[in-house]
Order: structure tokens, then C-alpha cells, then sequence
């Protein structure tokens, strides 16, 4: 169970491949106002237009008050339409403030969504079946989440690899507003096949559970370090980059989910306003044993938020520089990774 403090975005949140084995509960008291747009419907690169994935990622929702009714203009169906349409289970008329706060205090937890139309629902034997269920830490979501064969996005003399732990297309679409094509790659494939494809840059992208748990990924971005690949981390990704470069991870008591974190830039000493959505986070202590540096802080808990490289051209960042749902504050990202794909490398064969 999590909690995400966003006021609008729910499609773009549930369909959040990061979200992916969780049940979701939204802070702002209603949800669903304004309706579900058309979920099929494509921008002009054949990526959904409107939502993050292809289907609903969450297990569950929990809200306070569903709104039944939608005017918004790009609504074809209301939220418990969709989430029927989807067989996703959800929840309202619940304090999901006090939720919040039990989960703040707590931490994040394993949990269980029960309906019943009766009165007589077991507590106990409810938490026995918890108790026999495999906890999220040591699940690997990998296969849920991660494209099972190589996919190609635009014909272009200039390519981005994206190894998929769970991409975000809010991701795919700004690395192809840039004018880069995309080669999207299972995320336990070989270095010899991603540089087959002679990539000016690797994107590892977002995704769902503990970062140490995707170690075919990690020995993939320490050969990609090595050869001194341009490399840019996002979310997950930053973790991944991090635990190739000697650097360590941790679990975060009830993680940053929301669209408002500010997030300081200790280059230019510059707040920005983020997207997040994240349960690990960089052990900032362990840095100085890798080959990154401190990039961005977070401005609440001073957590890491994003590292560049001390000397290869990687960089990585905790956030979502996409932000969808969120602020635009951070997109700039991308042309920083551009800059480093523009710059002469080199790379073995």
C-alpha cells in the first residue's frame, strides 16, 4: 500500500508502470472528476496519448470520493467504468487521510483490498493469507513490466536504446520530440546485442521494486560505464546506475509519490518542482566510493535525487523529467542528455 499526494493525473498515475503490484491510495479527496479520456487513442509517434502504459499497472485504488459524474471535454467513460473494463478492483468512502497518515507513521506496507456485502470478514484470517504472501522486496517485477522482445519507434540515422524496466511513453515521446529514433529493449538484454545497434545514447528507464533485484541490468550498465556510453538514469534507472558504479541503495520508509517535491540543484543552487514516484532511493554516503557525484537533493529530506558522472558522460536523476502527470520544470533534462549524445565517444564493438 502507497500513497501518492497528486491533486489531478490519475490515468496518468495508474497506468504508471513504477505503480506496477501495488494498491494506490490518492490524498486529494476526489478522484475521478473529470473522467477518463480515450485510452487508446495515439499521438503521431503510435504512442498512447493520454496514459503511461497499456493498461492499468496498480493493483487496487483506494479514494475518499468517487465522482460518478464527468462534462470534461475529453472524457468518454467515467473512472469505475474503466477500472470494470480493466477487472482492477478499487475502493471509496474511505478516510484516506487518516490512511495516509498511518502509512507516514508506519511506513509502507504489505496489504490486502476486501469487500464483502456482509459484516463477517475475518481480520485474521485475512493477515494469515498476508503472512503467506511473497513480500514486495523480493519480487521481481521485471516480466510484468519489461517489453518482451526488441521494439523499434521511427526511422532515424540517430537512435536511443531504451533498456524497459517499466518505461514511461510520456519518456519515449520526449526522446523522440528530440529527434532521436528508440530501439525499446527487454531489460535483461545482452551489452552485445544493444551495441549492435550502435545507439548514440541508453536510456534506463523507470520501473516497479528493489533495483538490486534487476542484476542483469546492472552488470549491463557497468560494461556501458566502462566504454564511457552516453547514459542518462531515470528513477529506477538512477538506482540501477548507481549499484553498477560501487554506489548502495535503500528502501525509503513510505517513498516520494506526488507532483510537487522541489528538488535543489547543487550545481546552480536552483529549486525545480518535480513528478516522483519512488519507494528506493541513493545512498548519498556511498557516492564518494563510486564514480558519481551529487547532482539534485531533495529540499525536504535532503535524499538524493540525481548524480552525474565524475568523469563518463552518464547522469542520472530520482525524479521524472517527463512529468506526466506534473510540472514541466525538469524536461531540460533531456537536452542535457542530448548535449552528451552530441559529443564525440567512443565505445567497443
Amino acid at each position: 500500500m502507497v500513497f501518492n499526494t497528486g491533486m489531478v493525473g490519475y490515468p496518468e498515475s495508474m497506468t504508471d508502470p513504477s505503480y506496477n503490484g501495488q494498491i494506490l491510495t490518492f490524498t486529494y479527496p476526489l478522484i475521478g472528476n473529470y473522467g477518463v479520456p480515450d485510452v487508446s487513442q495515439r499521438d503521431e509517434y503510435g504512442i498512447e496519448k493520454y496514459i503511461e502504459s497499456d493498461r492499468i499497472q496498480v493493483s487496487g485504488i483506494v479514494i475518499h470520493d468517487l465522482s460518478l459524474v464527468s462534462n470534461h471535454w475529453n472524457s468518454i467513460m467515467t473512472l469505475d467504468e474503466w477500472l470494470y473494463k480493466e477487472q482492477i478492483p478499487g475502493m471509496y468512502d474511505i478516510d484516506t487521510r487518516k490512511l495516509t497518515k498511518k502509512l507516514r507513521e508506519e511506513g509502507v506496507m504489505m496489504c490486502a483490498l476486501i469487500v464483502s456485502d456482509s459484516d463477517n470478514i475475518s481480520t485474521q484470517e485475512v493477515q494469515m493469507k498476508l503472512k503467506r504472501t511473497e513480500i514486495y522486496n523480493q519480487r521481481n517485477f521485471m516480466d510484468r513490466v519489461s517489453t518482451r522482445k526488441t521494439q523499434r519507434l521511427g526511422a532515424n540515422s540517430k537512435n536511443v536504446v531504451v533498456i524497459d524496466t517499466g518505461t514511461k511513453n510520456s519518456i519515449l515521446r520526449n526522446i523522440m520530440n528530440a529527434g532521436y529514433g528508440i530501439i525499446k529493449m527487454p531489460w535483461n538484454t545482452k551489452i552485445d546485442d544493444i551495441l549492435s545497434y550502435k545507439p548514440d545514447g541508453v536510456i534506463i528507464s523507470n520501473g516497479p521494486g528493489d533495483p538490486k533485484m534487476c542484476v542483469d541490468t546492472i552488470k549491463t550498465a557497468n560494461i556501458l560505464l566502462e566504454c564511457n556510453m552516453p547514459i542518462l538514469g531515470i528513477c529506477l534507472g538512477a538506482q540501477i546506475l548507481a549499484l553498477a558504479d560501487d554506489a548502495k541503495t535503500y528502501k525509503l520508509k513510505y517513498g516520494h509519490r506526488s507532483q510537487n517535491k522541489p528538488c535543489i540543484n547543487i550545481d546552480n543552487s536552483r529549486t525545480y518542482i518535480t513528478s516522483q514516484n519512488h519507494g528506493y532511493c541513493i545512498d548519498s554516503d556511498s557516492l564518494k566510493n563510486s564514480g558519481f557525484k551529487l547532482w539534485f537533493i531533495n529540499a525536504d529530506d535532503k535524499t538524493v535525487e540525481g548524480i552525474k558522472h565524475k568523469k563518463n558522460k552518464s547522469i542520472a536523476v530520482q525524479f521524472h523529467p517527463e512529468a506526466a502527470p506534473g510540472p514541466y520544470d525538469c524536461k531540460y533534462i533531456f537536452d542535457s542528455f542530448k548535449k552528451i549524445m552530441e559529443e564525440n565517444r567512443t565505445c567497443p564493438k
